[in-house]
């Protein structure tokens, strides 16, 4: 998923930039104010990580016009200040989160960003289930058939995204929007190319293919009453059984 980090220690950007990446964000910085200002105004960020205290525009005032914009996206306040009054005016300025600077823990940051996305998808339940396919989006793990299946960051953050989505077509720019950040290269084929290595990992050896080309539109993770005509003739004849 991809992150805007709003953020004016240049030390700290380097050192979570470079983890949250391992970790298979996407990840744009900006380093004041207005730069973050533009990045959230022009990009569908699914979590925004803002600094209180930044030059030019502070975070609380940055907020604030987000949110009579209108713009949604969750934010999670990311500060020294550690203040019950400070959290207490973040939150009312309209964060979803906040998280003091202070001793943090990198994987506690983590799993709050992974609880903010699931959010963003109205997914409470950290496990996605898509026929006999299970993603686990706390461990970052999947399976399929009760067989675990080892993908590359990139090839479980795309995977992860079409699951968000299961049941209906996301495009090559809706893909890219929310996988890619602004450092990476965009040529005509790289998601064709990752879609490909999912496919020989997910759908090989196995009878009905989960992923899914819509010529002219996109791709698409098969959803759970997604079913081929005689699988569904199949499904509805053993439910008139067991009645």
């Amino acid at each position: 998923m991809r992150i805007l980090l709003v953020e004016d220690q240049i030390q700290m950007v380097r050192m979570l930039r470079q983890g949250l990446e391992e970790e298979g964000f996407a990840v744009d910085t900006a380093l004041d104010g207005e730069e973050g200002d533009v990045k959230a105004r022009t990009t569908p960020y699914d979590v925004i990580i803002l600094d209180q205290m930044l030059p030019k525009v502070d975070g609380l005032t940055l907020l604030k016009r987000w949110r009579e914009a209108g713009i949604t996206t969750h934010v999670m306040m990311f500060t020294a200040k550690g203040e019950t009054a400070d959290k207490v005016a973040g939150l009312d300025s309209g964060a979803d989160d906040y998280l003091s600077k202070a001793n943090f823990s990198f994987d506690e940051l983590c799993a709050r960003l992974r609880a903010l996305v699931r959010r963003g998808h109205q997914k409470k339940d950290p496990v996605i289930r898509v026929h006999d396919l299970v993603i686990d989006t706390a461990a970052r793990s999947v399976a399929r058939g009760g067989k675990k299946i080892n993908l590359t960051p990139r090839e479980y953050a795309l995977l992860e995204f079409l699951a968000f989505h299961a049941g209906s077509v996301v495009t090559r720019t809706m893909i890219w929007d929310h996988l890619y950040d602004e450092y990476d290269e965009n040529t005509s084929n790289v998601v064709d190319v990752y879609i490909r290595y999912l496919r020989n990992k997910v759908d090989k050896g196995h009878e009905m293919p989960l992923i899914l080309t819509k010529w002219g539109e996109g791709y698409m993770l098969r959803g759970n009453d997604d079913l081929p005509d005689e699988q569904a003739t199949a499904a509805k004849a053993d439910k008139l059984k067991k009645k």
